[in-house]
């Protein structure tokens, strides 16, 4: 369904065997043919175009020393400031809001040569995972689309999925990067939080939120990881000092740890069963796997909400109650929830952070990554469940990972009646190159299955 990688287009590009204006018309058309899923919200076709075509002249000049992303036609979740370019968040409040600067990472992704095509469709002010926009209309699955794309980037995955884009950019509060890359049967990358600057990013909950990569390849993700990653002094909650070193681990020293459990059981019996033949894949190639119980992650599932909520709320509380109309029905009913949230509440659920980050402390030191399904069922139908019980499901493998802020990346692990599942991969705090590298070498022996 996709078109290039973007590691490959990379290539061709040096190699002067395709022009940035040809991957850019390839890009536009795949926008124009799948339209009908709602993926973007604005476009910036005109403007890229001009770009696409000075970086022709660029390549038959000097192509020696090109940036990263040169020529490679990008996207933004809708959430993400962008300079001269509305910015919505996919909501009321923010539909004429034009930014008169870029965010961090649209910097970083401007200055490595990225043809940013345009901002994409998402759940209401990322507070859900269906992107079921009331405002501008539905995310549909591009496997399916009378089932959900999955949200809070919703329509990042569908561009990735669909070749719009050769590699888009999500947020990611309590799995909205990897849901939707799941459901839609591409790779997602939450970094480590702290890692990838947030500044300029529409904030739905401070202690939480997270920018990332969604990319048709681990080997994409990681490209562009290294281009938006780094201490942002301007950033409160940017950290500084992260380790950027790769450890190199051996394939016959990699200690995986299996995620087992009646946490895990609440999983639909066929994404238990495709996870549990990838696991075996995975022996079958040598990999050490061991089984750990991991039923302690449920408290650290509904800690993730609490604190989402409550935050969320305090960042919308003028706006709850000037304009409560102008939110959708479920995203409403989420920010009274955390407006209605007692002090204790919180507290609670922020002792449980700072618990589950030192279990995990813990846990990493007799292994090197945690793999468990990324979503427990197949992607719903766009007409189904109420919204805000649907998020308590799909939400309930991704959300531990937020709130410990550890790195976690879903690759694609087979399909269910035609709609992709995914494998999650968890690494220790701060070790995302490891991660990354660990997740390439799972994802080639899984692209092995029939």
């Amino acid at each position: 369904m996709a078109g290039w990688f973007n590691y490959e287009a990379q290539k061709l590009l040096r190699e002067k065997k395709i022009t940035p204006s040809i991957l850019l018309k390839e890009s536009i058309e795949k926008i124009e043919e799948w339209k009908r899923l709602g993926a973007f919200i604005t476009t910036d076709i005109d403007q890229v175009i001009e770009l696409a075509a000075k970086q022709d002249e660029i390549l038959e000049s000097e192509y020696d020393d090109l940036p990263t992303l040169f020529g490679i036609p990008i996207a933004l979740k809708d959430n993400i400031y962008t300079k001269n370019l509305r910015t919505t968040a996919g909501s009321l409040f923010w539909k004429d809001f034009v930014p008169k600067q870029d965010a961090y990472v649209t910097a970083k992704m401007k200055k490595a040569g990225a043809l940013l095509v345009g901002k994409t469709n998402m759940h209401e002010l990322a507070l859900g995972v269906t992107s079921n926009n009331p405002h501008y209309g539905p995310c549909l699955n591009p496997h399916d689309d009378s089932r959900v794309a999955g949200g809070s980037s919703g329509g990042s995955a569908i561009a990735v999925a669909t070749g719009m884009a050769l590699g888009a950019l999500g947020t990611d509060t309590g799995g909205s990067i990897r849901i939707p890359a799941s459901l839609c049967g591409v790779v997602g990358f939450k970094p480590s939080y702290g890692r990838i600057s947030t500044r300029g990013v529409i904030p739905l909950s401070w202690h939480l939120d997270h920018v990332g990569p969604i990319t048709t390849c681990v080997e994409d993700a990681r490209i562009i990881f290294n281009i938006i990653t780094g201490y942002d002094s301007k950033d409160p909650f940017s950290v500084k000092n992260a380790n950027n070193k790769s450890k190199s681990i051996e394939k016959n020293q990699i200690r995986i740890a299996k995620a087992v459990g009646n946490f895990i059981d609440e999983a639909d019996a066929d994404v238990l069963k495709a996870f549990d033949d990838a696991v075996k894949m995975l022996q079958e190639s040598g990999l050490s796997v061991e089984e750990e119980n991991v039923d302690w992650l449920r408290e650290l599932s509904i800690s993730n909400r609490t604190i989402t909520q409550v935050e969320a709320a305090t960042f919308h509380k003028e706006r709850l109650a000037t304009h409560p109309d102008w939110f959708g029905d479920d995203v409403r009913e989420r920010l009274l929830q955390g407006a209605n949230a007692s002090g204790i509440e919180y507290a609670t659920a922020r002792y449980n952070q700072t618990i589950g980050r030192h279990r995990f402390k813990e846990f990493f030191k007799r292994y090197d990554v945690l793999i468990l399904p990324t979503v427990p069922v197949i992607a719903p139908p766009v007409v189904g469940k109420d919204a805000v019980e649907m998020a308590k499901v799909l939400t309930k493998f991704t959300a531990p990972f937020n709130l410990t802020g550890l790195p976690a990346v879903t690759i694609p692990c087979g399909s269910i009646s035609g709609l992709p599942i995914g494998l999650q991969i968890v690494g220790k705090y701060m070790q995302d190159q490891a991660l990354l590298s660990i997740a390439n070498a799972i994802e080639d022996i899984l692209a092995k299955r029939g």
